[in-house]
């Protein structure tokens, strides 16, 4: 059992082993006692804390690891130790020769390089990263701007964005590929206040003798960043002002993603739970019925929570660390634990939906024929009964229902059934009964076809068919489809009943030769044709007879002819208008033309 301590390394806490702690302090003292002459001490101290911390951080699986001995022997290896450096100005001549330090490879990042930027560092920072002059990555800006229509400037500021600014020490050496290590920190912080003093030498070289003992006196660290502060240009403050906009979209954004995601999340986990009240809530006993696959609605369900709740769920982490910069990260374990469940997630919905699929693979038919007692010049006449699944019993659509049989026991019903009508040779009227389904093999499809259950009944010259067929839940809805032929003896008569129309095809195909539109009509069946005679003699009624003494309009490719009887009274062709009659007069408006005659005082 050992001891651990809490620690907080450059404004970071970490659980350290009490021994890791001893050397970790001890490794600290001798850098300040190191250092303790040093110009910009202080800075240098905080430098070298901040990146061991980081060095720290990125060796924690999770935030209650304890850092132990070797994790602290990693980071002084990278470091150096603090005797391989010696304070003094020689070390800026020549680099140690031997330090483990310099056995690692510290790889560039990309960064901002304020200190020699014109506007935002950007091309400064890329000169780094490219080991380049920053001259030409200047260039190539000036070239993308004018040859480009301005795009140029649309990419850099999206870099001057999202690429972060090289502030401390250790970015800065990371931004050159330098190792971060005692010797780069020092080096990095010393040649930055030799900087500072010569600008404050150079000053103090014009100042009158009087003042120069307290020029000698004055704070180093004070002078530069008033100097820094100083020499502020106007791209920088306007940087400023447009992250400043931008951080104000950025939250807004943040919160809509937050919201969108905890809406989805919220309505996915109801959904989610409501599967327990399969039973209860009305209507959600169909999705058993459609699951031809027979894969378990839960299991389906939880996949399709998790391929869409996790997306959102990192939808509303991102909107959260938008909003709240300082918010833990949940830890490399959990993110790769939940992209994992999103990958199975979406192989086990792509193996659920193939198998669903091969329940619609093929369609297979089972055909009942039976004779009807009706012949040549006998008459048939075709009706739906009423029935008690179904409020409007007479509207044919291809939805289902699921209610309670006779013998009370669930079952499947449907309307979706169709009529047709062919003539036939034959002396004696047939009706074949054609019921099919989807199955996953031919045989499946076939089974279920032949478990559909449909009747009618036929008295004398009645034929009165179900509305509805029926098939047992343990077939599941499969498209299973019911087409009633009827086959009729040429020279017989059939009449459709109203309640039959949303069933009859709205126009003749294959053979069939009765349409919606003949409803209510007594059909003489021909060889290929049916004959309606009421059908002629509504025409007729609806017609209307012109009175001859009325004004006549002729249209024609000639022109327009008006006359009245066998007399022309308007002519208008390519010769012009000629009218005789003066009494007559045209309107043509907006509602068509009207012809007024005042020996008739009327209009047609």
């Amino acid at each position: 059992m050992n001891k651990t301590v809490n620690i907080n390394l450059a404004g970071i806490f970490f659980h350290i082993d009490e021994d890791a702690y001893l050397k970790l302090q001890r490794y600290l003292e001798a850098i300040k006692r190191s250092f303790t002459d040093s110009q910009g001490r202080a800075e240098i101290i905080a430098d070298i804390e901040a990146r061991i911390a980081e060095l720290f951080s990125e060796r924690l699986i999770n935030e209650r690891q304890v850092i132990g001995n070797k994790e602290v022997d990693e980071v002084i290896s990278i470091m150096g130790q603090p005797e391989d450096y010696l304070v003094d100005d020689e070390i800026f001549e020549d680099e140690p020769q031997s330090s483990s330090s310099q056995k690692e490879k510290s790889n560039k990042k990309l960064f901002r390089d304020t200190d020699n930027s014109y506007i935002g560092g950007v091309s400064a920072g890329l000169a780094h990263y490219f080991g380049i002059d920053a001259i030409w990555i200047r260039l190539i800006w000036i070239l993308l701007v004018v040859g480009g229509f301005g795009t140029g400037i649309l990419l850099y500021i999206l870099l001057w964005i999202l690429v972060p600014e090289a502030k401390t020490t250790a970015e800065k050496l990371m931004m050159t590929g330098e190792p971060v290590n005692i010797s780069n920190i020092e080096k990095k912080i010393k040649d930055g206040f030799d900087s500072v003093s010569e600008t404050v030498s150079g000053v103090a070289k014009n100042v009158s003798d009087s003042v120069s003992g307290a020029a000698k006196k004055v704070d180093i660290k004070k002078q530069g960043n008033k100097i820094k502060s100083s020499s502020r240009t106007f791209f920088d403050t306007l940087a400023d002002v447009i992250m400043f906009f931008f951080k104000i979209i950025a939250k807004f954004i943040g919160l809509i993603l937050i919201l969108i995601g905890a809406s989805t999340l919220i309505a996915l986990i109801v959904g989610l739970f409501s599967l327990g009240a399969i039973d209860i809530i009305p209507g959600t006993d169909l999705v058993g019925i459609v699951n031809a696959g027979e894969t378990p609605v839960w299991f389906a369900s939880l996949l399709a929570f998790l391929a869409v709740g996790i997306p959102f769920f990192f939808l509303f982490y991102l909107g959260l660390r938008i909003l709240i910069t300082n918010l833990k990260s949940i830890g490399k374990v959990a993110k790769l634990s939940l992209l994992g469940l999103w990958l199975f997630s979406l192989i086990g919905i792509a193996i659920v939906s193939i198998r669903e699929a091969s329940e619609h693979a093929y369609n297979e038919h089972y055909i009942e024929k039976m004779p009807l007692e009706t012949r040549a010049k006998d008459t048939l006449i075709v009706s739906f009964a009423e029935n008690d699944y179904f409020k409007n019993p007479f509207y044919r659509h291809d939805a289902f229902k699921v209610a309670s049989n006779p013998e009370g026991k669930k079952t499947i019903f449907s309307k979706d059934l169709r009529i047709q009508v062919k003539s036939t040779t034959d002396s004696v009227a047939s009706i074949k009964i054609e019921k099919s389904a989807d199955g996953r093999n031919y045989e499946k499809a076939l089974d279920r076809a032949k478990n559909i259950e449909y009747s009618y009944a036929f008295n004398n010259k009645d034929l009165v068919l179900d509305a509805y067929y029926s098939t047992a839940i343990s077939n599941k809805y499969c498209e299973q489809e019911v087409l009633i032929t009827l086959y009729l003896p040429v020279e017989s008569v059939v009449y459709f009943e109203k309640n039959t129309e949303s069933f009859l095809n709205y126009r003749t195909h294959s053979n069939n030769i009765v349409t919606s539109n003949q409803v209510n009509h007594y059909l003489t069946i021909g060889s290929d044709n049916v004959i309606c005679k009421t059908c002629e003699t509504e025409k007729e009624e609806e017609s209307f007879e012109v009175n001859v003494d009325m004004p006549q309009v002729k249209i024609n490719d000639k022109g327009i002819e008006i006359k009245t009887g066998d007399k022309q009274i308007l002519k208008i062709d390519e010769n012009g208008i000629n009218g005789e009659v003066e009494t007559v007069r045209v309107k043509i408006d907006s509602t068509g033309i009207n012809i007024t005659s005042d020996e008739k005082n009327e209009n047609q």
